[in-house]
């Protein structure tokens, strides 16, 4: 299949944006964005990265003007701690033209830094926050963004094992463009026009995948995976609606699909850093041996403020930022959550 963009850029040579890549080489050439010297020149000389081959369409490059200027369609894929200022730096090379689908499951703060949430007093509302939709919007000149959102672990894209996608999106032209760059034999890609659902359900779902990552390191079997996942949902559904999203967004691929995998996979970094906090690690520890930023935990730091200003009642996301930043006994968390006088189940739909 041959695309009518070419080539597509990608900035962002870590899993998943390397991932992404090789599936848009099947359509198309790829222009591929890193800071990292060491890594645009191992993958131009050796087509390798990540321990991964990557297409010989695929071209590397430490320049985003010259990625700007050849690439009408752009997949930012970097973690939402960089994501303004790398668009920032290539803000100033987009033009009105240009169509951005970003990659990127987290927040965005505004007036605030990330260790600012712990200092008393603080309060977050939708003000100060941002969905990557938004900032790409707040940083340049382009108008036709999207996302994607989906069930997409990195490691099994590369491996070659089937998957899908959505592309979420107000406009009809950047849902075709994802579509037609990224479908292919062992790929499909879904639409949606509900963009603000889709990377609400994308960023929230991380925070779950960390409880069931502990639930996992602790060994308590798929009945208490299968209840956190589950009243997790909830949560992400009264989180969503509280920034302005409708349920519905939550059910499909972008939501449930994604969540279950997410919280249910080895391969997902949320998952892990569960896992490994189950089994005795400090947060300080698992965050400089990962080779990448679990999404979730900043993004339970920015909802657990969210939660307090809106008086959502989300025990479970409570739980998890007491159990990570307040050093919160992990058993004490559980005890409280398998009593926690829960009414209805589904009270959302």
């Amino acid at each position: 299949m041959t695309s009518s963009y070419n080539p597509v850029g990608v900035i962002g040579a870590g899993y998943f944006g390397t991932a992404v890549a090789n599936l848009l080489a099947h359509n198309t050439d790829v222009l591929l964005y890193s800071r990292r010297e060491s890594v645009v020149n191992e993958i131009n000389t050796n087509h390798r990265h990540l321990d991964t081959d990557i297409s010989p369409r695929v071209r590397a490059t430490l320049d985003l003007q010259e990625l700007a200027q050849k690439c009408t369609l752009i997949f930012p894929i970097v973690p939402s701690n960089g994501f303004r200022l790398m668009m920032r730096d290539l803000g100033v090379h987009l033009r009105p033209h240009h169509i951005v689908i970003h990659g990127t499951k987290g927040f965005d703060l505004v007036g605030y830094e990330e260790e600012d949430l712990d200092k008393p007093g603080i309060v977050i509302t939708r003000d100060n926050v941002r969905t990557m939709s938004e900032v790409v919007r707040e940083e340049s000149s382009v108008v036709r963004v999207g996302c994607l959102g989906g069930p997409n672990l990195a490691a099994e894209i590369m491996a070659g094992q089937p998957a899908a996608t959505l592309v979420g999106s107000r406009f009809r032209e950047v849902i075709q463009a994802g579509q037609t760059t990224l479908n292919s034999a062992k790929f499909h890609v879904y639409g949606s026009y509900d963009i603000m659902g889709a990377e609400l359900a994308g960023a929230l779902k991380n925070i779950v995948a960390l409880g069931s990552g502990i639930i996992g390191g602790l060994g308590l079997g798929r009945n208490m995976q299968g209840l956190l996942i589950s009243r997790g949902l909830a949560e992400m559904v009264y989180f969503g609606k509280s920034l302005g999203a409708e349920s519905q967004a939550f059910i499909g691929v972008a939501g449930i699909g994604d969540l279950v995998t997410t919280a249910t996979s080895m391969n997902s970094r949320n998952y892990t850093f569960g896992t490994r906090l189950a089994k005795g690690e400090t947060v300080e520890q698992i965050r400089n041996t990962m080779p990448e930023l679990a999404e979730g935990v900043r993004t339970l730091r920015i909802a657990h403020q969210l939660a307090r200003h809106y008086k959502l009642h989300v025990p479970i996301t409570a739980m998890l930022h007491a159990i990570v930043f307040e050093r919160y006994s992990i058993e004490k968390a559980l005890e409280y959550l398998m009593t926690y006088p829960y009414a209805v189940d589904v009270d959302f739909l």
